[in-house]
């Protein structure tokens, strides 16, 4: 007998794809995975919902997917955030749903399709655990050279404005051994870049071992002799340690990159988002950082459009922006999120300002990250090669996390090999990305 063909859509964050990943490994003995929804028997969403574009675009990929139960689907399955957070509502309200599951309920998937396929009797299985981390066998959805890793599950900072402690739990530290052991299976597997991945990488392990362990995770993983890289995601300004920034500027497997979620710079703003954080801190940690590793790039996120934002909240996050120069920088319009304490804070901003004051906030940055790139003509970077389009290559620096900052265009007359590294000067920049040429002897 034929296996069935199972397609798989991922929405949402890097989190979300190491979800899907596990999916596909506890799926991939007893069915065939496929590329293509219209040919699959079985077809799974997993979706995000987190604010509310996320949550238009992952119902309308299920309707989209649901088209499909017109020819060969015969089963439709939605999991992930927006499901934990719905539950139920979401079977009545999209009737070709077949079967829901949370964020973690994935050692009852293989169970429920069997039981499904045989009964067609619709079912809900989201039967959250506040203590279980999605672990195990994955299947990797990224280039094989680039891989990432979850060192903690759920959130206990509840910013006001954030849904996600509701729909993930209490913040949870895997065992550092099992982190270690992980990342060696990945390296085995040919990965050369680890994406250390977590709501709040900083916090990892205070739940479990009474302190930050985020330091000495780095350096045991550097010590992996086939991985390159290592880039850290998500490090909340107020859990960033001295102890960390350290091994940073002494390890030089660890990349100068740092993601600082600020969400705001005015101290009227952040107090009301629950941040922890002040405008006078996080220039002091921005300083030191910077101080330590002349060379690092700073990624952060904004938002504007907060409940209060008054014009002089946003003139300065303004002023922020254009004084500090954050090299990569994504800005996101507040959203009234159900279950949060912001939702019904007073003082909501009307979606034309909102809109207004994204449109100026991106301009600024766009000139900033111009001028950023500027000043990088001329200098080599160690890249790494991810594939080729028309007439060039294209990789990415140390100063490039995948698919959200850009990349560096050269041309070679060569055989290249996607994964393996290269050594490119830039010779000219674009508002996010970099164009150059080879300087690396073994390929000219």
């Amino acid at each position: 007998m034929n296996k069935y063909k199972v397609g798989l859509i991922s929405l949402g964050c890097d989190k979300n794809r190491i979800d899907s990943e596990i999916i596909l490994g506890k799926i991939h003995e007893k069915y065939e995975i496929i590329n293509e929804p219209k040919a699959a028997d079985i077809l799974i969403v997993n979706t995000c919902g987190f604010i509310e574009e996320a949550k238009q675009e992952a119902i309308n990929t299920i309707l989209e997917m649901a088209q499909y139960k017109n020819n060969n689907c015969k089963l439709l399955i939605a999991t992930g955030c927006l499901t934990q957070r719905y539950g139920k509502e979401l079977l009545n309200l999209i009737p070709e749903l077949d079967l829901i599951y949370g964020v973690n309920d994935y050692e009852n998937l293989l169970k429920g399709i069997d039981e499904f396929l045989n009964t067609s009797e619709k079912k809900d299985y989201c039967n959250y655990s506040n203590s279980c981390i999605n672990e195990g066998e994955r299947i990797l959805t990224t280039p094989s050279h680039t891989a990432y890793l979850r060192i903690a599950e759920g959130c206990s900072n509840y910013c006001s404005y954030c849904a996600i402690p509701y729909i993930r739990g209490q913040y949870r530290s895997r065992k550092l051994e099992d982190i270690i052991k992980e990342a060696h299976v990945l390296a085995k597997r040919g990965v050369k870049e680890i994406i250390l991945v977590a709501q709040d990488t900083t916090k990892y392990g205070v739940d479990i071992y009474g302190n930050n362990k985020i330091h000495q995770l780095v350096r045991e993983i550097s010590n992996i002799e086939s991985i390159k890289w290592i880039r850290i995601l998500y490090c909340y300004p107020e859990e960033l340690k001295v102890e960390l920034i350290d091994e940073m500027a002494s390890n030089s497997k660890i990349c100068h990159y740092i993601d600082l979620p600020l969400q705001h710079i005015s101290n009227n703003v952040l107090k009301n988002m629950r941040r922890k954080s002040r405008k006078e801190d996080i220039l002091e940690t921005i300083d030191y950082i910077r101080n330590k590793m002349p060379d690092v790039v700073l990624r952060t996120s904004i938002i504007t459009g907060f409940p209060g934002e008054t014009e002089e909240d946003f003139s300065e996050l303004k002023e922020f922006i254009e004084n500090v120069k954050i090299d990569k920088l994504g800005v996101f319009k507040y959203s009234q999120e159900e279950g949060t304490k912001a939702a019904l804070m007073d003082n909501q901003i009307s979606e034309e300002v909102k809109e207004k004051r994204y449109r100026e906030l991106m301009i600024t940055q766009q000139r900033v990250s111009r001028s950023k790139n500027n000043n990088k003509i001329n200098k080599i970077y160690e890249v790494l090669i991810e594939g080729k389009k028309d007439e060039y290559w294209y990789g990415r620096s140390y100063e490039m996390a995948p698919e959200i900052d850009g990349a560096i265009w050269f041309k070679c007359d060569k055989i290249l090999h996607v994964g393996n590294f290269i050594k490119i000067k830039v010779t000219e920049a674009l508002e996010y990305d970099l164009i150059g040429v080879v300087c690396d002897e073994s390929c000219k």
